[in-house]
């Protein structure tokens, strides 16, 4: 078969050879997971909401008038030139694959993170996929005991529909880690006023309530499912789906694959080398 690598795509698309769209190459990438089980992949997408700008990073544009104020230096790629801020990165321009020729019309932010995590304008009634939502529901493996797709501490204030599952239903809707002690790292450069302290992202209910014991807890879902059949007698689409994703709670709370969301059980080196703060810890959690 012809297998999708990135290079292989990134020409057909630079040809203009078919639709280039997620759906066009996710089914394509799909089947060749499902044929090759050693070629599935793992998607870390780091949203940089407010970041810097690419003329101060990657794209400095030099003598032209929308050119940035520092200066380049040269990287371990010939021909591609960094900003002077970013010299450790310079060393590892081999291992990125830098888009210099993207560009939107969109001049509001909500607008645009829409536009960049989903593919499509925000217009109308039709709610879109998340691009991680979308690769969870094409790449998935229908037995893992973890979620497909997980956002790490989300800022979601500009658009919370571009997070979200569309029209593909809360089946594939994100798991969602939470930063609890978020407020203390929201000096500049995200770092903690308590130089010991980490921030803690948790997910909510992943363990039962303080005195609830493992039977009550078992009692209480045996119940929960002897309503639920009566509700999905008359309410068949919805409840279905909300079982689904019910379902799969439980097992991931009964699976030692949740050990995957403890940072405490890591190296305290280890979590400081990333960055106690919220970004940090998630990428070291999504690792």
């Amino acid at each position: 078969m012809a297998f999708v690598y990135r290079r292989n795509w990134m020409k057909a698309a630079a040809a203009g050879i078919g639709g280039v769209s997620l759906s066009g190459w996710l089914p394509a990438l799909a089947d060749q997971v499902a044929t090759d089980p050693a070629r599935r992949r793992h998607c870390i997408l780091l949203w940089m909401s407010g970041g810097p700008s690419q003329t101060d990073t990657f794209d400095m544009k030099p003598g032209h008038e929308n050119g940035g104020e520092f200066k380049e230096v040269s990287t371990n790629v010939p021909g591609v030139r960094f900003c002077e801020h970013l010299p450790k990165l310079a060393m590892h321009a081999d291992k990125l694959a830098i888009v210099r020729s993207l560009s939107t019309k969109e001049g509001d932010h909500a607008r645009g993170t829409h536009l960049m995590r989903t593919g499509q304008r925000p217009m109308g009634a039709t709610q879109y996929p998340s691009m991680t939502c979308a690769l969870a529901k094409e790449l998935g493996d229908a037995d893992a005991a973890l979620p497909h797709c997980v956002s790490i501490a989300p800022y979601q204030a500009l658009s919370r529909d571009a997070f979200g599952p569309g029209f593909l239903g809360p089946k594939y809707a994100p798991l969602v880690v939470n930063a609890q002690n978020a407020a203390a790292f929201a000096a500049p450069g995200g770092q903690p006023a308590d130089s010991q302290q980490f921030t803690k992202l948790t997910i909510e209910a992943l363990q039962p309530a303080a005195g609830v014991t493992d039977a009550r807890t078992t009692r209480r879902r045996e119940l929960w499912r002897q309503l639920q059949q009566e509700f999905v007698k008359n309410h068949a689409g919805a409840a279905n789906a909300q079982n689904t994703v019910y379902d799969r709670s439980i097992s991931m709370m009964n699976s030692a694959a949740a050990e995957a969301f403890d940072l405490s059980k890591e190296p305290d080196a280890l979590r400081t080398a990333y960055g106690r703060g919220v970004f940090g810890q998630g990428c070291l959690m999504a690792r």
